[in-house]
């Protein structure tokens, strides 16, 4: 069934957008059937961080038809290269962490992220990040998201295999996308203007940098001991990347540091 011309505007502003990013995966099956499973929701840019078995033939074959997905597969050494170009990182977790993060369901966190399109400046990046089929994300890892996103399955069984929880999560994106939240929602996206905020969001990339600089000026002056870190800097990164700042402001920080650095020597 064709779509309405607002749904497919909102849904090509999804697949140019958001990124579904599979860090570890050990089957090389899993990736296939992830494929698939973007491309039936109408998403493309898979990155994988660190596979065990890719390129493979087994990929291609549980792709089932979704083969230029697997063909264009974007690979990294590690999360924060796949994630540095990413302005909203959503990270699904699958357990309680002893340090609490925003968490939200696969619907909430769509609507979060849909929101986002609808008051900013340019179009937003968004990451999806899913972890390794036996452990999941590590703590460091999901420290790189700004929110954490939970499949409230049946507790008794709980268990999702990855191509399942890919589905399920960007099935609550697509029909949320399709519900358009709200009419300015869709004519934001239709009409390519902005929103009500005068700054595009930074990139992860940017404040990495900037909590990389935080660090080093902490160091310098005292505040923090890298011997005896304690959870200071989760703190501060779960601060920053819950606010979602943008570029103005990540400037605006590093200028602050750049003048205590200045004021020290």
């Amino acid at each position: 069934m064709q779509e309405p011309e607002s749904g497919l505007d909102i849904l090509n502003y999804l697949n140019d957008n958001v990124a579904v990013i599979l860090v570890g995966t050990t089957h090389a099956g899993n990736i296939g059937a992830v494929a698939r499973a973007m491309k039936n929701m109408g998403l493309s840019d898979l990155r994988l961080v660190s596979p065990q078995d890719f390129p493979s033939d087994e990929a291609v074959s549980r792709s089932a038809g979704a083969v230029d997905i697997i063909e264009n597969v974007k690979v990294f050494d590690s999360l924060a290269e796949a994630l540095k170009d990413r302005q909203h990182v959503v990270g699904a977790s699958a357990r309680v962490r002893s340090f609490p993060w925003p968490i939200v369901n696969p619907r909430v966190a769509a609507e979060d992220m849909l929101g986002l399109i609808s008051t900013n400046t340019a179009p937003i990046k968004v990451g999806y990040v899913f972890g390794r089929e036996s452990s999941g994300l590590t703590n460091e890892e999901l420290q790189q998201c700004n929110s954490h996103v939970n499949i409230p399955a049946n507790p008794s069984y709980s268990s999702l295999n990855l191509a399942m929880a890919v589905q399920v999560i960007t099935y609550e994106l697509r029909m949320t996308a399709l519900q358009g939240l709200d009419s300015q929602l869709l004519k934001t996206v239709r009409d390519g203007k902005s929103g009500d905020w005068d700054e595009e969001l930074s990139s992860q990339e940017e404040v990495g940098g900037m909590l990389d600089h935080l660090t080093r000026v902490m160091v310098q002056t005292g505040f923090y001991d890298p011997d005896n870190p304690g959870q200071l800097l989760p703190r501060l990164r779960r601060l920053f990347q819950r606010r979602h700042l943008d570029k103005m402001e990540v400037n605006i920080l590093r200028g602050i540091l750049k003048s205590v650095e200045k004021t020290i020597k």
